[in-house]
């Protein structure tokens, strides 16, 4: 049976942000929320997409709808569900959209019926709760199927695609052609770079608006050292004792929250201790992430010895906890064989690690501990749409090795915040900036240290809200009437 979720959300100042920006910037994002607030006239703004945790737009909706609640404007969030079909197609959709073959399977019209008959049980549901005059904004290729519900409905429908290539390839294509007649129900398409937008859609209906981060969500929020290895002794990422800091951190709505669930590891032997450097990846077991690669490319480099004593740690969600992604526990499964056929002495420098998702604030507090305890983080995607961790790698001061793909290299630039490998799957070049990394801490920290500044300009929520927010006053403008019946 079709079940929308509507996931709760909670209200929290945006005014924590005002010495954050500086005044001038926030100043202009208060006459701005003033302006579609009066234009709304009483409507809501929803979203939906097709999960409540695991991945960036998840993790993105929640705060962003939390600081538009505070300025008295009504917010809301709901999940569309769907069976196994459905999601194990609308990843393939996902991975052809990227110009990846995924599984190999058809992305064409024998897949409609079945995609329409779960856009249309959802629509149902949908638009019982959502009125005519409202603004919903539909997020990547799951919630496609909707716009021509949403059309029927008369509400303002702005479709947010999250994903994307710069190269153009048949499989690309053939993802495009799937979705064109939906797309075409849409009064706005937001992609994160021009580069994404493809040929298939009508580019005087598109807007570019890249993506941000929260600076006081569980997962970004400051925490000192002591804070971040009481956590990660606790869940068994390092070896312990905890020291003198306590596992706390502070939820979205501002109360105390700790952690109290233990990790699943996969290693040799004792766990990596507190003084040792650690390379991190975090994302979810997605063959584009390309942990496999980042897993070749240190086996490569550490033979006989890693850089500066440094160990691997691959972090990844539990695999049953993250709905919309059929195939992570497959990735996972497939990363633990690559792993047991490693020699003994390289398998005792890798960590595979799979974090509790429960608590998704939980979740990621240990996610920013070990983000704030890496040497280097890495992210060797082979395709990215935006690559959320790396600005969150940025944003805690920490020097980022990643492939130059998608929106990467859009907030990431080579050798000023980081290091970018041109090629994904060169592991030679990808070892070796590493070993850089690892072994010139001056270099490395620099990097650190302005990639927090140019996250601070450019990737924090403020900015966001503001585009999202100057998108709805242009609709309106244009005579869509944002909070009137069409």
């Amino acid at each position: 049976m079709t079940h929308l979720e509507e996931v709760q959300v909670g209200v929290q100042s945006i005014d924590r942000y005002r010495d954050v920006i500086g005044q001038e910037r926030f100043a202009e994002l208060e006459a701005t929320a003033d302006d579609v607030r009066s234009r709304l006239s009483g409507r809501v703004i929803w979203n939906v997409n097709s999960t409540a945790r695991g991945g960036g737009v998840a993790e993105m909706l929640r705060p962003m709808l939390s600081y538009v609640r505070s300025t008295n404007i009504d917010a809301r969030w709901l999940v569309m569900s769907g069976n196994e079909e459905f999601f194990r197609f609308t990843k393939r959709l996902h991975h052809a959209l990227h110009g990846s073959a995924g599984d190999g399977s058809p992305v064409d019209e024998s897949r409609r019926a079945a995609y329409d008959k779960v856009s249309e049980d959802n629509a149902h549901e949908l638009f019982a709760l959502v009125e005519p005059g409202d603004v919903v904004i539909f997020h990547d290729p799951q919630t496609a199927g909707l716009l021509p519900h949403a059309k029927r409905a008369n509400v303002t429908a702005i479709w947010r695609c999250h994903v994307g290539t710069d190269t153009l390839n048949a499989e690309a294509h053939q993802g495009w052609e799937f979705l064109k007649p939906y797309l075409e129900c849409a009064d706005r398409l937001v992609f994160s770079r021009h580069e994404y937008v493809p040929p298939e859609v009508d580019r005087s209906r598109v807007k570019i608006i890249q993506p941000a981060i929260d600076a006081f969500s569980p997962k970004n929020q400051d925490m000192d050292d002591a804070t971040a290895q009481s956590i990660l002794s606790y869940t068994g990422i390092i070896e312990g004792p905890p020291g003198a800091g306590r596992r706390v951190f502070y939820r979205e709505d501002g109360s105390p929250g700790r952690v109290d669930r233990h990790a699943d590891i996969i290693r040799m032997g004792r766990a990596p201790t507190w003084d040792t450097p650690l390379v991190v990846q975090v994302s979810r077991w997605d063959p584009l992430k390309d942990h496999e690669g980042v897993m070749e490319a240190f086996a490569q480099l550490a033979d006989g010895r890693a850089p500066a004593g440094s160990e691997l740690v691959l972090v990844g969600p539990n695999v049953h906890s993250v709905a919309d992604d059929p195939e992570g526990e497959d990735v996972f499964r497939s990363m633990e064989e690559s792993w047991r056929a490693l020699p003994h002495g390289i398998r005792n420098m890798i960590n595979l690690v799979c974090l509790p998702m429960t608590d998704a604030e939980e979740n990621a507090a240990i996610v920013n501990a070990l983000q704030r305890h890496a040497t280097v983080v890495a992210q060797k995607s082979l395709q990215e749409g935006f690559g959320l961790t790396v600005t969150e790698a940025m944003w805690k001061g920490r020097p980022v090795l990643a492939s130059r793909v998608g929106g990467i290299q859009d907030q990431l630039r080579h050798e000023q915040e980081g290091l970018l490998i041109d090629d994904a799957r060169d592991l030679e070049a990808f070892g070796k900036s590493l070993e850089r990394l690892l072994e010139d801490p001056e270099f490395a920290n620099k990097l650190g240290e302005c990639g927090r500044e140019r996250v601070r300009d450019n990737y924090l929520v403020p900015r966001l809200l503001q585009e999202y927010a100057q998108l709805i006053i242009e609709l309106d403008k244009e005579g869509h009437r944002v909070g009137e019946p069409a």
